[in-house]
């Protein structure tokens, strides 16, 4: 039994059988919470005489001046778990808050039901950039439930038709038909591609559409053997060009949804006997810093990390201040380098 005294959230949560942020969030009103469990929280604060803390409310609806980075963990082969090229970008977003005034609050994602909503609730931050996110098919109901608690936040990822909030990206398409147009000119015709080619990765299904693309421009046709997926580790990389040798099928070129599985692609050939770019030409995405100490250097499609941190941090305050927001798409650039042979540097 309750100590006599003021009624608390916690007593209410107690007797509801729910969690504290539960009926919290029920009593402002929030979508995330059903419309059965919200009538029973209402009718025990009623019973138990109840009054929102327009004190507390206020100080929670202040801004803190801080922004929050939330990174998805991504299988790595060391202890980090953050995909290095979000490290560059990271650096980005740091110093473009501080020039802003903001602090940055660094942190992993926490993929429980309602990791976003208990971020709401504790006011650490007055908005979230997300940068990372595994299967977008299961990842797009949490940015939904963002959205529609009403959280700032802005993600880097492809920018896509009716996403749930703002995107900041670069051009996937671009990027991958640019690419794909190099490895032609330097006379390869059967060009291999490594990465996903669906909807649960749309970055990497954009780097494949627009290799497609190039493809075609070219009377060249797409051949389904000559895609494998894999994830953007190394460790991948190096399988999907194991099963691509499995399948028994010829290539002279090679374009790698990701830096990471370029360079497991590049070891795996090196196993195998196959000279870059001699034997297959082969290029990256991304221009992660390890990319130019890869032997050959490896070609690259660049990605400008510094203007991806500037826009994230600018769209993001934009949401804050109640100015108008959209997202971003620029363009890529290509980092020639030797893996791809003539005309590299």
């Amino acid at each position: 039994m309750r100590a006599k005294g003021k009624a608390t959230s916690f007593d209410i949560a107690y007797l509801a059988g729910v969690s504290q942020p539960t009926v919290s969030r029920a009593l402002r009103g929030s979508p995330l919470v059903s419309e059965e469990t919200r009538e029973r929280v209402l009718a025990i604060a009623r019973q138990l005489n109840y009054k929102v803390d327009k004190n507390a409310s206020s100080l929670r609806s202040q801004q803190s001046g801080t922004l929050a980075l939330l990174l998805f963990e991504d299988p790595t082969p060391d202890d980090s778990h953050i995909n290095p090229f979000f490290l560059s970008m990271l650096g980005a977003i740091t110093r473009a808050s501080a020039r802003r005034g903001y602090d940055l609050l660094v942190s992993f994602q926490q993929l429980s039901e309602d990791w976003h909503a208990d971020y709401e609730d504790s006011r650490k931050a007055d908005g979230l950039i997300l940068l990372g996110y595994g299967d977008y098919r299961e990842y797009r109901g949490k940015l939904e439930q963002l959205l529609a608690q009403g959280t700032h936040f802005v993600r880097w990822g492809a920018v896509l038709d009716e996403q749930p909030g703002l995107s900041i990206g670069c051009d996937n398409v671009q990027g991958g038909r640019d690419i794909t147009a190099h490895l032609l000119a330097q006379g390869r015709k059967r060009i291999a591609f490594l990465g996903g080619a669906g909807p649960g990765c749309p970055e990497f299904f954009d780097r494949y559409r627009g290799y497609t693309e190039a493809l075609e421009a070219a009377g060249l046709a797409v051949l389904p053997e000559l895609q494998v997926d894999a994830i953007t580790t190394e460790q991948d990389g190096y399988e999907a060009l194991c099963t691509l040798l499995a399948r028994g099928v010829a290539f002279d070129g090679l374009f790698a949804a990701s830096d990471l599985i370029a360079i497991g692609a590049l070891r795996a050939l090196g196993d195998r006997g196959y000279r870059v770019p001699e034997d297959v030409a082969l290029a990256g995405f991304d221009d992660i810093p390890l990319a130019s100490f890869t032997n050959p250097p490896l070609t690259t499609v660049l990605q400008d990390t510094q203007k991806a941190g500037e826009l994230l941090v600018d769209v993001l305050i934009q949401q804050i201040r109640g100015e108008a927001a959209a997202s971003v798409k620029f363009p890529a650039s290509l980092k020639i380098r030797k893996s791809c042979g003539a005309g590299s540097v």
